[in-house]
């Protein structure tokens, strides 16, 4: 992907719109009556959770479905059925396999409309990747980082395309740490990394949709909602995701989209409603949830939405086109 030109342009509000759509909302909702037909979506991490229900709508909308599988057998075995999902092989966090995967989709000829970069992990024990860069980080940001630069030319061919990247509330753990972002100097801590990787998600939308709206490029960050029963949250202690509410004492799943607990179905929703949206139509750079454009998160109010899920909106330094940019420049260097 190649340097935007320094042109003045006009930023999306981080304002609701409001949309029509809301918390309880599910991705069928949202995509009814959209036409995808003729169109080419790729959806990283489309095998499993909210991605699987992704790939499947986006599919029964008529879009033609790519999904890179770390484990192909896996994910076929997860898309059976899903005539018009083709699964190729590729593992985020090793750049070799990310480049491999891009350069034969664009040997297919075929401009990409849809990029949902959904595959992401969560609060892990620290490892790190062959470059020495913190998994959490490199997985969540810089394997996606790398895969739309790599693909930035089938972007640009389908004349009007959308990237979503899967951020999450989780960027009130940290912001993205620019002095120590590998943790080689301060104490690891599984949910600050985890933090940091959907900030660096939520930035990552804004200064691609700044490169990319000239190009008809946009993106949109959004936060799908907690749940639980994806795989996602498999570091996580049952201590912990009780005193979260998210499980009841019984260990059962708390469904309350009032206070962000979705089902899958609902947890897909923001992210097809960003990718699909006519509403959208014109607009991008804005992290999402609920189906609609969040409000910033104001100072006098950061208590009290630190303290419930039920208040949306996004931190201000999760948003920020300076950061934004900074962390461009950084990627670009840690990507090579």
């Amino acid at each position: 992907m190649t340097r935007h030109e320094e042109t003045p342009v006009m930023t999306t509000a981080q304002q609701p719109l409001p949309s029509g759509f809301g918390a309880a909302s599910t991705a069928r909702d949202v995509v009814e009556g959209v036409d995808l037909t003729g169109r080419v979506a790729v959806v990283t991490g489309g095998y499993s959770g909210i991605g699987l229900e992704t790939s499947r709508v986006l599919r029964a909308a008529g879009a033609r479905v790519v999904v890179p599988a770390r484990d192909p057998e896996r994910a076929r075995a997860a898309l059976k059925g899903l005539d018009g999902v083709e699964v190729e092989r590729m593992d985020l966090i090793d750049p070799v396999s990310v480049d491999a995967f891009a350069a034969r989709f664009l040997a297919s000829g075929r401009p990409l409309h849809i990029l949902v970069n959904s595959a992401g992990i969560m609060a892990t024990p620290l490892t790190r990747d062959a470059r020495g860069h913190e998994a959490q980080f490199a997985t969540n940001h810089l394997g996606h980082f790398r895969l739309t630069a790599r693909l930035w030319p089938a972007l640009v061919a389908a004349h009007g395309a959308r990237v979503v990247a899967v951020s999450s509330r989780g960027i009130r753990f940290s912001p993205v740490v620019f002095d120590d972002l590998h943790f080689e100097r301060r104490p690891y801590e599984p949910f600050l990394a985890y933090g940091q990787s959907k900030t660096a998600n939520a930035l990552f939308a804004v200064e691609l949709d700044r490169r990319g709206r000239a190009h008809g490029v946009r993106a949109f960050a959004v936060h799908p909602g907690t749940i639980v029963d994806t795989g996602l949250a498999k570091h996580v202690s049952a201590e912990a995701l009780r005193a979260a509410g998210a499980v009841d004492d019984e260990g059962r799943v708390v469904i309350d989209p009032a206070r962000q607990l979705k089902t899958v179905q609902q947890g897909a929703a923001t992210g097809v409603w960003c990718a699909t949206s006519p509403r959208l139509d014109g607009l991008g750079g804005v992290y999402c949830e609920n189906c609609d454009i969040s409000p910033l998160v104001a100072p006098e109010t950061q208590a009290d939405w630190y303290a419930t899920a039920e208040l949306p909106g996004v931190l201000p330094y999760a948003v920020d086109p300076e950061a934004a940019a900074r962390l461009w420049a950084v990627s670009e260097e840690l990507t090579a």
